[in-house]
Order: structure tokens, then sequence, then C-alpha cells
């Protein structure tokens, strides 16, 4: 039974972990508090501040963006169309109506026009596609954010996210990327803010607030993700969640409260320049992007 606040009725959902069960109306309201406390704890953001989040056509930013707004914050999306085929232009209407729902502004940012599509890099450059893309995804929405003037970047990376990420970099001990994994990326020299309201979120909490309210979402993966790391690590991660539950939360909450603390204090900061091509904040004297132009130019020509 749900018993939340004082009201009893059948319920829709267990959750094991938390040990209690909610019917759909209190699960959403139980959703939005979690996020609601997540933003709060880690100062993410406040309600006069304009908010832009990127937007996939996926479960977990569309969950988000109706909790925001719900929540009473201003939220406009923003869309990155890839030019994947088959799954970019279902994605892009999927978004738009979505979109319309909520009563919101989504900005779209055409690869094929401001560089070239990810099957046309993943063809000249020489890195894995997943690589490629959150490469040209990150510079394309600090820049979108910036130039539109908004003052917080929202993404929506979840839980199972997040712990596959640390899981990947404690294995190999990657210091430099655990000193930057927070909820929290505060903005300055050229870069946004950016924020991970659903970082105590899981994947299946996502999808089962997008079902309770009627959200549709796009559910094709990525053509090219199927071999991707995280993939495996989740995986793994998965069968550890289902023998305990509840791990994944403690093994990420703890790192938060008790090592990046520790880490933190050792961060010397990495003096941040401008690119000399075209002007985005970077760490060398041409940034990524431009790199990436130069390898597309001599292709053209050769």
């Amino acid at each position: 039974m749900c018993k939340s606040q004082g009201i009893k009725r059948v319920s829709d959902i267990d959750l094991p972990k938390y040990r209690i069960s909610l019917c759909k109306e209190h699960y959403s309201e139980w959703y939005r508090r979690r996020i609601q406390k997540t933003i709060k704890k880690y100062k993410m953001f406040s309600e006069d501040e304009k908010i832009l989040i990127a937007v996939s056509g996926g479960k977990d930013c569309f969950a988000l963006w109706h909790s925001l707004v719900k929540l009473g914050y201003e939220v406009d999306g923003l869309f990155i169309n890839l030019g994947i085929e088959k799954t970019s232009e279902k994605a892009r209407d999927i978004i738009l109506a979505f979109a319309k729902r909520l009563g919101r502004d989504v900005h779209i940012v055409e690869l094929k026009e401001e560089l070239a599509t990810i099957p046309s890099l993943r063809k000249i450059i020489r890195k894995p596609t997943c690589s490629i893309c959150g490469t040209v995804k990150r510079y394309y929405m600090n820049k979108t954010a910036r130039d539109l003037g908004y003052d917080v970047l929202t993404t929506g990376h979840n839980l199972d996210d997040e712990v596959s990420v640390l899981f990947g970099n404690i294995i190999n001990w990657n210091i430099e990327f655990l000193k930057k994994q927070y909820p929290v990326l505060r903005e300055g020299d050229g870069f946004v803010r950016k924020v991970k309201p659903l970082c105590k979120m899981s994947e299946e909490e996502n999808r089962i607030y997008c079902e309770f309210n009627e959200i549709i979402y796009f559910k094709e993966p990525c053509p090219y993700s199927k071999q991707a790391t995280s993939l495996k690590y989740n995986a793994l991660l998965d069968q550890l969640e289902s023998e305990f539950a509840g791990k994944k939360l403690d093994f990420y909450s703890n790192f938060l409260k008790k090592m990046h603390p520790l880490l933190n204090q050792r961060i010397q900061k990495k003096e941040v320049g401008s690119c000399e091509i075209c002007g985005e904040p970077c760490f060398s004297n041409k940034c990524s992007i431009c790199y990436i132009r130069e390898k597309l130019d001599k292709s053209y020509s050769v």
C-alpha cells in the first residue's frame, strides 16, 4: 500500500532500496522532491536563473525537463542534431512535440551546418565515435548556452551513468577525471555552469516517471554505442545492484562525501585560454573543434 502523506491507496510501484511503495501520483511527487533536494544540496541553480537543458529525446532528459518545469523553473531545451541516419530526425520530431507540451522553447543546432555530421566525422577522425560525439556536444552545448545568455546548462546524466564513469576512472586510476566528477562544474573562463540534477536518480526511476506521466520519448539506442565500455561496466554494476539493492547510490554518494573532498584539496587549476581560431575557451592554443575542422579541410582538399 502507498501510505504517503497519510493517505492509504493501492501502490503502483515498489522501491526496495528506499523501503517504500508509492502510487503514481505520490511517486511523481517523491521523484521531484528528490531532484529538488539534489539541486539545493549542491547549489545548482535558483528559480530566477535562465536554464538550458540538453535534450536527446530520451527518457532521462525528458523526465528532468518535465520535473524542472513542474518545480517552477524556467527551462528551455537544446537539441544538437548529429545527423545520424534514421535516428536524429525522429528524435528531433519527438523533442519538438514535447517542448510544445511543456510550453517551452527548444533551440536546435544543426551539426551538418556547423561542422559535419557524426557519420561523416567518424570516417575522417581516428578516434572512437563516442569520443568524437562527446567532444562535439560539449563544445556546442557550452557555446550555445553562453551565446544565448543562459546561466546554467543541465544534462540528463543519471546515477547509472555517473557510477559507470566513476567505476571506470577508479579501475584506471584516472585521478584528473576523478577530481572533475562532481554534480556541479562552476562557471568561469568562458564556461557556463554545468549541472546534473539526476545524478542520484537511476535510469529505471526515470523510466517509471515518464511512464506514470505519459511522456513519449525516443527509445532507439545510438547505433554507434554498441561497443561502448560504459555499457559493459553497467552490466557488471547491475549484477551488484541486483544482489545488494542501493549499492550504486551508496557507492556514488560516498565518493562525493568522503573521497572527492580529499581530491579537491589537491586540485591545481589549469590555466584556461582562448582558441586562437574561434575564440572559444580551451587549454591549448587551439580547441578540439578547430583541430577537427582542419582535418576536414584537408580531407576535402585531397
